[in-house]
Parts: structure tokens; C-alpha cells; sequence
């Protein structure tokens, strides 16, 4: 998730946040610590330490690294014996014959080229079922553009209407790239005549699957029986299917869209309520003006009410985004398809349980925005491993039909998870807040419907991971702040100073400089009940707290130090050793330091304690340690850490550096990474414009990562 284009507060509903459950979830639990002491230690007493042996996840693995430290330089900082090489950057071709990038605002064939603000992404070996570890696809999300560094001067508009050649070029940034990648004498390089590269784009053709498919809600003028729609939009995190598809997730896709002034007229009280919730409201402008652009592939990102009907104009053209996507790529000449039982909303990712024989498939996502929901979605038809290279077709038997749920956070520290399914808890016609008259109608309103039913609403929801063995889940809930100040925090009137979680602080409280709020996040887990990933209860508590190690006990609840500190977790990931790897979208801590990545041992729900914080209450796994929780990786200037991935044999390592220098422009770039040489530890050329890209890192031994 890009730190600056977080979504502004749509649900306005009474449901409780979790901080209202934290509050209350000391009548179950008694083990209450009565205060905060100056020390770590004295302050949680047994809570007991992260990473024990005997845990429910097996052998835990080991950091075999040194802790990188905090770093303001413009280049990649990781531990002494690795090395750092940039793959895949802004601008690079996929195709041969295609010159290579000028970075200077010329190019415009970026339909074959790399997109911008590389995000979410996952690694599948070639061929097709294998283990390969030299040779495989990247599947890689580019979520948003920085605009003005795509231009020769910047962007340009003339008298309110945006040159169609450079919006085609922003439009075509975004999306997803699908490349061959492989090592030769020990170098990764993209397979640039690889039959396998393509982009897709806003423009490329999707299939509707699921209850959308042939409603009313999918009719345009582009597709006039709902079957079809054009393009993926902000393409954040994503998901690997168990069976060798890569599903990109729609996440801020609502601020693309345009809507008159006065449009509220043109239609009934249920569609502007449906609208609204979403915050495409009249007078929406649309981002980056596109629907000024001459051409229907540009005008159809307005959807005010224009023709006759909805198959004369693009009305409904919204309700064709906010799913999740599904792409196979091993399969380059086939349409993706959006899979529309999965649930819209502003889908951070899509986490999968680990698949077994004659069981569902259960699925996690969160809705990236304060106050919104965690959702699982539970297929109809049970997993046969036969499916294991099924592509698109085992994604219409898994994913088109199923179950989705939204979570409720309990006070005593339990949870349920709430089915959204027509004519079922109240999700029907004479619903009050929206008249639910299909299943297409209860997914359209995905929002909608967990209001009615009561979830939690929690602290933007970001990514998720499952431990492969275990099936626990982790959550990022990256941040909340009631301030105006500081980048990535949402902006003034966005939570209540006590709504997002226990630890909610005023500026200037215990160590903290000037930001109100939960500003540093946190990261919730929880573990199914029956350990069955497809249960309908579960038992919850928080992993981690995000803080500077020089705040106080009431901020730095987690007793983080200098070597593992953060801020705002938003990038999560498990590899196939267990470790957890924590990735950074911060604002409030890179007066210090640039965003970061980290790596933990995970331990398991319920190893620590209940304590208090000030007067809120909760309950806090145990606490890390330097040798359970270390820093690997601090990025460039301005830049998130997003989008992670590894080869088979845990040697390879893929990272994504999103948006460095994002606040720079073509005359004054505040950052020039990277390097011409490839090299992403090295400093970049003074002026020269900086590149969103992909990164590989390796051992300098060939062994293992973080081992």
C-alpha cells in the first residue's frame, strides 16, 4: 500500500472498533499487570520472551544475521555477507527489440515495458510443477504511478484536458508484469524474448466470475450482457493459489473515477448509499484527470449517468472493480479473471490457509482503510490435490463459489467470523442500510453487508501471512492517527485518539515528538478454532507493536530496541522456514530512518500476558528479543518497502522498492536510486531520476537467506 494514497474513512457505522473489544477484554483474562515500569522486564513480568522451541509451529527458525541499523543514505543497506542487485526497474523492456529506457520522460510503449510503483509479487518455477530455483516467472504489482517523473517536464494539462499520450502512459504503468526470469553464471536477468512476458494493464480484457457475472450490476456499454470488463486498477498486494495462479488484488481503485456534481439525482436512494460507502460520491474528480482524455477507453472512468441505460454509458463501470484477480502465468494468452464471491472492497491481499485433501479452501483478505474489516472466504468445493496445476479452470472450481465471512473481534478475546450471504443475517431486501436482493448485491456491498452484521472495525487492514504449518494468521494493521501531520497517517478527523488499539497516544506523551494516535500499528494474529482453517471461531491476541526503541513503556509496548525497532507494518510474509517477514509504508518514524524490513520468529497465539496500558487493556503475545526480531533491510529515500518472494531453495530473495523519491520532481529529484551500475547498494547518479524496482538479493556463501 502506497503511503500516499490511502483511502479516507467511509464507514461511519456504530459497529464497535477493536479498541472498544481491547477495552473490555479484561473480564475474561485476570492475569492483569497493574502498571507500566520503567523496564521491559518489571512491565510484562512473565510474559516470557518470542521464539521458544516447543511452540505450535514446530522448530523455530534462527536469524543468522547481524541487525542492519537505521539509515537516512539513499541506497539499500543489508547485512554484511549479502549482496543486493536491481532486476527490474521502471521503464525496462519485456520484449526484445525494445530500446532500453531513457529516464527521462520519452518512452511510451509501456505496454511493454515495466510498470511503475512495483508492489505485491510471487515467484512461480519453470516448468510448471517444479521446484526450479534458476528459472522461473515474476508476477509483479504495480500499484500507482509518480506521475511527473514519467514526463519530459512533468505532467502537463491544456486548459483542464490531459494530452491522451500521456495519460496512456500513466494508464499503462500501473497493472501487473508477468517475466521470465533466470540465473546464468550466478546472475539473474529478465528473459526478454521469453514468450512468457506480458503486461497487463487497465486496458487489457477481464473475465467477471462469481455472482457479478451477467447481473445488472456489470452491465456497461463495453459489456452489455455483464461478462466482460476492461483492466485492473491499483494493484497492491496479492496471493499464490495452490494451484499455480497469482491473484493481483484491487486496492484504492475508487479515486480513479469521476462523478458530476448532481449525478445523486440520477439515480435511486440504494445506488448513492452503495456509492457513498465506497467514497465515490458526487463531485469525485478522478485521479490524475484521465477522463479528461479524449476516448472512450478514458471517458469510461466516469460513471455519471449519461445515457438511457446502463449498457449506454459506464454507470456501472465501479462495480467492475474492487475484486480480486486472478491471472495464470503459464498461460500468456489467456484473460484474467475477476473473481467476484471473493468480496469488494479495497483488497490489500490475498492470503491462502494451507490447502489440505478433502477440505475447503480458505482464503484471507483485509480492506486497506481505517475503520473497514479482515474477511476469509471458504470454497464450496473441498481441495483435491489432483487440481495442483489446474490454472484458471481450478480457480472457476474453487473460487467462484464458496463463502464469505467478516470477522468480529469478541471481548474475551475470541472472535467469529460472520457469514455475508444473501437471505442470511439480515442480508436481504428489507436490510436497512442497503436492500440486499441477490448474492451479486451482498458482494457489490461487501462493505456494506459487515456493517449490518456487526464486524470490528479495525486499523486499516493490510497484509496478511499463514504460517504453513501451524495455520496461525497474521495481520498489519499499519496505523491510525487523529493528526494532520506526518505522511501516511490519514489526515485530521481519521480515528478518535483512543479508537485504534490499547496503545493510543497524544503528542508529546512518553518520548513520542508531535503525533497524535496510534501511529506506529501493530500486528494481530489469531489461530481457528479445531486448528481448521474453515472454522467460524478463533482466539486472538497481538504479535507485535510498532515503535521508536526511544519512546517510552507506554508507546514502546514490545520492548523494541535500536536493532529492531519499526514503524506502520504493512508488507507481510511468511518463507518456508517460518520466519515472518515484516515490511515498512512509514511516516511517522523516517525522520530517522528510511522504511525498512525485518525478520522474526513468530511464536504462537497465546505466549504472552494480558496487560494494561494506561487505562486500556489487552492482551500482547511474548516479547521479542534482539535474536528473535532483527532488521535485514533499510530501503532508499522516500521510498516503501514492498512485495516479497523467494525461490524454492531459500537462496534467492526478491524484494520490492516502491516510489523512491516520491516527493522530488523531474528538476529536483530527491533521490537517484539506483545505481546505473545494477548494484542496489551503491549510490545513484547525481540527478538522474529515481526508478521504482525489484530487487534481488543473495548469500554471498550460496547459502540460505537469514539463516
Amino acid at each position: 500500500m502506497s503511503r500516499h494514497d490511502d483511502e479516507p474513512v467511509t464507514n461511519f457505522s456504530s459497529n464497535p472498533h477493536i479498541s472498544d473489544v481491547l477495552n473490555a477484554r479484561i473480564t475474561r483474562r485476570q492475569a492483569v499487570f497493574g502498571g507500566l515500569s520503567a523496564t521491559t522486564a518489571a512491565m510484562f513480568g512473565s510474559v516470557g520472551l518470542v521464539g521458544c522451541s516447543d511452540d505450535d509451529n514446530g522448530a523455530s527458525p534462527k536469524l543468522g544475521f547481524s541487525a542492519v541499523a537505521h539509515s537516512k543514505a539513499d541506497f539499500v543497506s543489508i547485512p554484511s555477507g549479502y549482496s543486493a542487485a536491481v532486476l527490474y526497474a521502471l521503464g525496462d523492456p519485456i520484449k526484445a527489440g525494445i530500446g532500453a529506457y531513457s529516464n527521462a520522460g520519452l518512452d511510451a510503449d509501456f505496454d511493454q515495458r515495466a510498470g511503475d510503483h512495483h508492489d505485491g509479487m510471487s515467484y512461480f518455477p519453470l516448468p510448471n510443477g517444479s521446484s526450479a530455483s534458476d528459472n522461473g516467472l515474476l508476477c509483479i504489482n504495480h500499484e500507482n504511478i509518480t506521475q511527473d517523473y514519467l514526463h519530459v517536464a512533468g505532467a502537463t494539462s491544456n486548459g483542464g484536458v490531459r494530452p491522451q499520450a500521456e495519460v496512456l502512459k500513466e494508464m499503462n504503468c500501473h497493472g501487473v508484469s508477468v517475466i521470465e526470469i533466470k540465473k546464468t553464471g550466478g546472475v539473474w536477468l529478465v528473459v526478454q524474448d521469453s514468450l512468457y512476458n506480458r503486461r497487463i494493464t487497465p486496458f487489457t480484457q477481464m473475465e467477471l466470475h462469481g455472482p457479478l457475472r451477467n447481473s445488472g450490476f456489470a452491465v456497461t456499454k463495453y459489456s452489455t450482457d455483464g461478462s466482460t470488463t476492461r483492466g485492473t486498477l491499483n494493484n497492491c498486494a496479492n496471493g499464490q493459489t495452490p494451484w499455480g495462479t497469482y491473484l493481483t488484488c484491487e486496492e484504492n481503485w475508487a479515486y480513479y473515477f469521476k462523478r458530476a456534481t448532481g449525478d445523486d439525482a440520477n439515480r435511486n436512494s440504494a445506488d448513492n448509499a452503495l456509492l457513498s460507502r465506497y467514497g465515490i460520491n458526487p463531485g469525485a474528480a478522478g485521479n490524475y484527470g484521465w477522463t479528461t482524455a479524449a476516448g472512450d477507453q478514458f471517458q469510461r472512468l466516469d460513471i455519471t449517468v449519461s445515457g438511457a441505460s446502463a449498457g449506454a454509458d459506464y454507470r456501472n463501470e465501479a462495480y467492475t472493480y474492487g475484486w480480486i484477480v486472478e491471472i495464470d502465468p503459464y498461460t500468456p494468452d489467456s484473460a484474467p479473471r475477476k473473481r467476484s464471491a471473493m468480496g469488494r472492497l479495497g483488497h490489500e491481499g490475498c492470503i491462502f490457509a494451507p490447502a489440505k485433501k478433502g477440505e475447503p479452501i480458505v482464503a484471507y483478505t483485509g480492506d486497506d482503510s481505517r475503520n473497514e474489516y479482515i474477511y476469509k472466504y471458504v470454497s464450496n468445493a473441498n481441495w483435491d490435490p489432483a487440481d495442483a496445476e489446474g490454472g484458471l479452470d481450478a480457480g472457476d472450481k474453487y473460487l467462484n463459489s464458496g463463502t464469505l465471512y467478516v470477522a468480529k473481534f469478541n471481548a474475551d478475546g475470541t472472535g467469529e467470523w460472520i457469514a455475508l450471504a444473501y437471505q442470511s443475517n439480515g442480508l436481504d431486501e428489507s436490510n436497512a442500510k442497503y436492500p440486499f436482493s441477490s448474492q451479486a448485491a451482498v458482494m457489490v456491498g461487501t462493505r456494506l453487508a459487515a456493517d449490518s452484521v456487526g464486524a470490528t472495525k479495525m486499523d486499516r487492514p493490510e497484509w496478511g501471512a499463514v504460517h504453513h504449518k501451524s495455520g496461525e494468521v497474521y495481520f498489519t494493521l499499519t496505523n491510525s492517527s487523529s493528526s494532520s501531520s506526518g505522511r501516511g497517517q490519514g489526515g485530521a478527523g481519521s480515528q478518535p485518539v483512543d479508537a485504534a488499539n490499547p496503545r493510543s497516544y497524544d503528542a508529546g506523551t512518553d518520548g513520542n515528538p508531535d503525533l497524535d494516535g496510534n501511529v506506529n500499528g501493530h500486528i494481530i494474529r489469531w489461530r481457528e478454532d479445531g486448528g481448521m482453517s474453515s472454522s467460524t471461531t478463533f482466539e486472538w491476541d497481538i504479535f507485535l507493536f510498532g515503535a521508536r526503541s526511544t519512546y517510552g513503556v507506554s508507546i514502546n509496548v514490545s520492548g523494541l530496541t535500536a536493532a529492531n525497532d519499526f514503524s506502520s507494518p504493512d508488507g507481510l510474509w511468511f518463507d518456508s522456514s517460518g520466519m515472518l517477514w515484516i515490511q515498512t509504508d512509514d511516516g511517522a518514524y523516517t525522520d530517522t530512518t528510511n522504511c525498512m524490513m525485518l525478520a522474526a520468529v513468530p511464536g504462537k497465539v497465546g505466549d504472552g500476558g494480558e496487560i494494561t496500558i494506561g487505562d486500556q487493556k489487552t492482551y500482547i503475545g511474548a516479547l521479542p528479543s534482539d535474536d528473535t526480531l532483527r532488521r535485514f533491510l533499510v530501503g532508499p529515500k522516500e521510498c516503501e518497502i514492498t512485495g516479497i518472494t523467494m525461490t524454492p531453495d531459500r537462496k534467492t530473495m526478491f524484494v520490492n522498492i516502491q516510489h523512491p523519491g516520491e516527493d522530488g520532481s523531474p528538476e529536483a529529484p530527491t533521490s537517484n536510486w539506483p545505481s546505473i551500475t545494477g548494484d542496489a547498494t551503491a549510490v545513484g547518479t547525481a540527478n538522474s531520476r529515481p526508478r521504482s524496482a525489484t530487487i534481488v538479493i543473495t548469500k554471498d556463501d550460496s547459502g540460505d537467506i537469514a539463516s
